[in-house]
């Protein structure tokens, strides 16, 4: 009976440990320092510099602070294939404490984000940052 619970807890043993201590973000550079964009609690704008769009997202989450996150984005320079952007602009704000999901229009590529925490509702209202690239097609073309 031990050795049945053994190979029983010794699977998830092993999950929960590997699970344990820091966790490998990748090769993305986030900025000088590690630094995060906000603040607990606090709005912040973020824009990739011209060119550029997001390729990570990193955030911890803390319940003391409100049930928010601090957050970081990494950004790296859209594949010359894609041409130069040709436009940007603001999306729809989503309001806080209602359920979204976002892409950008008119086949447009994440540069940015900007919210602002509502301590009324534990949430954060998000707007997403989009450009269009010279070269980007429709999704159904090959």
């Amino acid at each position: 009976m031990d050795l049945i619970l053994l190979c029983i807890f010794l699977p998830l043993l092993n999950v929960a440990w590997g699970q344990y201590g820091d966790y490998y973000y990748g090769p993305y550079n986030y900025g000088d320092n590690d630094e995060w964009v906000n603040v607990y609690r606090q709005g912040f704008n973020f824009q990739c510099p011209h060119g550029q769009v997001i390729v990570a997202v990193r955030s911890v989450f803390s319940k003391k602070e409100g049930s928010d996150r601090l957050w970081n984005y990494a950004c790296m320079p859209a594949a010359q294939s894609l041409g130069e952007p040709t436009e940007c602009w603001w999306e729809e704000i989503n309001r806080a404490g209602t359920e979204w999901y976002q892409t950008c229009s008119n086949n447009g590529l994440v540069a940015g984000f900007q919210s602002q925490y509502f301590p009324s509702v534990l949430d954060r209202e998000w707007q997403f940052y989009c450009c269009r690239y010279s070269r980007r097609c429709p999704y159904s073309c090959w």
